[in-house]
């Protein structure tokens, strides 16, 4: 029978892939001994009973042997040892084909080539060595957030592997099925880092596209936040038209970017801040008076000025945002938005 067993899964095993082969060789010895038993015990022997066999058969082939059935006859013993031999060689084949399957599983992972299924994430396009662990540490600081790395064939396995929140994918950074397997229609933000305005903007076409809700067609919003890292930032109008929700921040600045990422519309704020003529700008004062606390200060501004207190100065230490009962003395410097410039002999 064994003999048989070999032979018969020499000729199948063309036939029958995946687990197909050590299922069918399972059953074969399942339903072979079972008939066998039959066959060879004495009827009084409860061991063939179809509610007992299939129990007797796992214990027997995984080699437990709880001992509370067993055949009575000396051909029922050769069964046995049948049952125990080919359930080795199929729970081997089963177990083997088991951890190729999980090894498989794993090395698509790391290789990019594995479909991502979650959401609420950041997509991070692009890759350049050194410059995209050090933005991934930043992003990835907070503990909730999770995010897909998408780089380009050349990158042949995944970067950053014991980042178990850094998921990884590979292939053509314009081609849908590749934006789909990093879930770009489920992200949350999808941050564009290309290797140059060029290809960002190309990038950004495809991103855009793909992250399309489905059934909106034209002009349509895109879900999720895009934001383009740019290196002339005098380009940003075209990626306007790719998309009005298209966030451009320069490039050199990677803190304004996982900002950016976590708080959309910060840089903005930020740019809004730093051009002169802007609906509020910067400045700063030396007060004449003291304050009992910096909340005094703010309401101060706020009520007569329509400014913000950022921080203050005291000699070189800088405080932005102190606490509201911090008293606040005379020359202190503070810093504040406001439309225009204010005099000290104001305060």
């Amino acid at each position: 029978m064994l003999v048989f067993l070999a032979r018969l899964s020499r000729l199948v095993r063309p036939l029958l892939t995946g687990w197909a082969l050590p299922l069918t060789i399972a059953l074969f010895v399942f339903l072979s001994s079972w008939l066998a038993m039959w066959l060879v015990e004495p009827a009084d022997n409860p061991i063939t009973m179809p509610q007992n066999y299939p129990w007797y058969f796992v214990v027997t082939a995984a080699t437990v042997g709880y001992g509370d059935m067993y055949p009575a006859s000396a051909a029922g013993h050769v069964v046995g040892a049948y049952v125990i031999i080919g359930g080795i060689v199929a729970l081997t084949m089963l177990f083997t084909h088991l951890v190729e399957t999980i090894s498989a599983a794993k090395g698509q992972r790391m290789r990019g080539l594995a479909d991502i299924e979650i959401q609420g994430h950041i997509v991070l396009i692009g890759y350049a060595e050194g410059r995209t662990e050090r933005l991934i540490s930043e992003l990835i600081a907070e503990p909730h957030v999770q995010l897909v790395l998408c780089a380009w064939d050349n990158v042949h396995e995944h970067p950053m592997p014991d980042c178990d929140r850094v998921y990884f994918v590979r292939g053509d950074l314009t081609d849908d099925a590749v934006l789909a397997r990093a879930g770009v229609a489920r992200a949350a933000t999808v941050l564009v880092d290309g290797r140059d305005d060029n290809e960002s903007l190309a990038l950004a076409v495809a991103v855009a596209h793909a992250s399309r809700p489905s059934g909106q067609r034209g002009a349509a919003e895109n879900r999720a936040h895009l934001i383009v890292a740019l290196r002339d930032m005098n380009r940003a109008s075209q990626f306007h038209y790719v998309s009005t929700r298209i966030q451009c921040v320069q490039w050199h600045v990677p803190n304004l970017l996982v900002e950016e990422a976590h708080d959309p519309g910060i840089s903005q704020v930020y740019t809004e801040l730093m051009t002169s003529g802007g609906s509020g700008n910067t400045y700063s004062l030396r007060l004449s008076r003291d304050y009992k606390g910096f909340g005094d200060v703010q309401t101060d501004l706020g009520r007569r000025f329509s400014a913000t207190a950022l921080g203050v100065r005291r000699g070189g230490d800088l405080v932005v945002s102190p606490p509201w009962d911090e008293p606040v003395a005379a020359g202190t410097t503070v810093y504040y938005v406001a439309k225009d410039r204010l005099d000290p002999r104001q305060l």
